[in-house]
């Protein structure tokens, strides 16, 4: 028996597929990428923007007439199923299992013929691994408390629940077994993590002081999304005092105005949110920072719209994900007066993306020459000759060597120039 998964939206969902292929894998299933094939298929829904929806309802066209030309089990799982069970239900009969986020761990029983159990809450899988992966997701937290007035996650993943440490430590003692070389520990919200362990409250800074005597082949540990109110002083001494903790941290800002981040509900103010970021970098040496940022977000004016400007700049991303303000079906924001007409959004988008790439071209280059750590991850597609590796601080480089190497090797580059994003050298010996 042969099954497909489609995965879309954010690191969760990719780290939960992973998951049940592991699952289904280990009962016995063989993997395929040919529909034509499948004897089931699972796709992993996202339900953050209104696009993400759409494409899985185009994908839903192709599987019906797939189903048409040969028998298989059809299951859509992840947010938007959580969203929109009866809607799917209805508008697509020939899907076999509408599978909520709590219930993912039902799938493979279900593909084998036993009826769906409707859990109460959420449950962690035991490993997120992919098997030959170097590079590694690990669950911590699921769900979010804050209820951010655009986001869909808490209407959809539920409340925070916190894994066990001592399952943490299981899986990470079962990576370093496969010779994993970086985690990324995740959650909508890692550092308001709360769990026990030998009797003593923990939270996430002293989760990331417990996992490090486990590490050896992991060299990078990251982790993603913190919430900006949440970021303590213990959080930032031990990213600062930790070497295995990467010093690349992902800050998600989303407005550079107080007025808006007070209506988006970020729990923070422009004038907080810089006063942060200036103790990281005072605290963190060699810190580098990413950040996700929205524009057009209902009533934002031009000098709203300048005021994120200026806090990119401040903050000084080496990389950002940038997007315009989607309403989402379900959440505060998109029943907000003042929305803004789609052609604004996009013109305040397409400058604050274009700034965004002359600034991080600018801090990168002011870098040069340097010497990193990195991991290989494989051999550059326009020259066989060189290889290509990821760092600390999600740079990627092209490097030249004198030796073979094989994904997941570890190396140490001399950076010597940026092409594009890239940075290029050789290895050093």
């Amino acid at each position: 028996m042969k099954f497909l998964i489609e995965s879309y939206g954010c690191q969760l969902n990719m780290a939960e597929s992973a998951a049940i292929e592991t699952l289904l894998l280990g009962r016995g299933l063989e993997k395929t990428d040919n529909p034509d094939a499948a004897d089931a298929v699972i796709i992993n829904t996202c339900s953050v923007r209104k696009t993400a929806e759409n494409r899985i309802w185009g994908r839903l066209g192709f599987y019906s007439a797939e189903k048409k030309k040969h028998p298989m089990t059809l299951i859509v799982t992840g947010c938007m199923a959580e969203r929109m069970k009866e809607e799917l239900k209805q508008e697509a009969p020939f899907i076999d299992a509408v599978i909520g986020t709590n219930e993912k761990a039902e799938i493979p029983d279900f593909i084998l013929g036993s009826p769906l159990e409707m859990l109460s809450g959420y449950k962690f899988l035991s490993s997120y691994y992919k098997e030959g992966e170097f590079s590694s997701y690990v669950p911590i937290m699921n769900g979010c408390n804050n209820f951010c007035s655009y986001c869909i996650v808490p209407y959809v993943r539920g409340r925070e629940v916190s894994r066990p440490v001592e399952e943490i430590i299981e899986e990470i003692k079962f990576l370093e077994g496969k010779g994993v070389r970086e985690i990324t520990l995740l959650g909508q919200n890692v550092n308001s993590y709360s769990s026990q362990y030998n009797g003593q409250a923990v939270d996430f800074p002293t989760l990331l002081e417990i996992i490090t005597p486990y590490l050896d082949n992991i060299i990078f540990v990251r982790f993603e999304s913190p919430h900006p109110k949440d970021f303590s002083d213990h959080l930032i001494s031990v990213i600062a005092e930790n070497p295995k903790v990467a010093k690349h941290i992902h800050l998600p800002m989303q407005a550079g105005s107080t007025r808006i981040l007070q209506l988006m509900n970020r729990k923070t103010t422009r004038e907080k949110f810089l006063a942060l970021v200036d103790k990281m970098r005072r605290e963190i040496p060699g810190l580098t920072l990413s950040t996700d940022v929205m524009t057009g977000f209902p009533s934002e004016t031009e000098e709203e719209y300048e005021e994120t400007l200026s806090m990119m700049e401040a903050m000084g991303c080496t990389e950002a994900f940038m997007y315009y303000f989607n309403p989402r079906e379900g959440t505060r924001a998109a029943e907000m007066d003042g929305q803004i007409e789609e052609s604004i959004k996009v013109r305040r988008l397409e400058r604050l993306i274009a700034e965004q790439i002359e600034r991080q071209a600018r801090i990168k280059g002011s870098m040069l020459p340097f010497r990193a750590t990195a991991i290989v991850t494989g051999t550059s597609r326009d020259d066989k000759d060189r290889y290509l590796a990821r760092g600390e601080h999600n740079d990627y480089f092209s490097f030249s060597s004198e030796k073979e190497h094989k994904p997941g090797d570890v190396v140490i580059i001399d950076a010597v120039e940026l092409k594009g994003n890239t940075f290029r050298g050789s290895e050093y010996v």
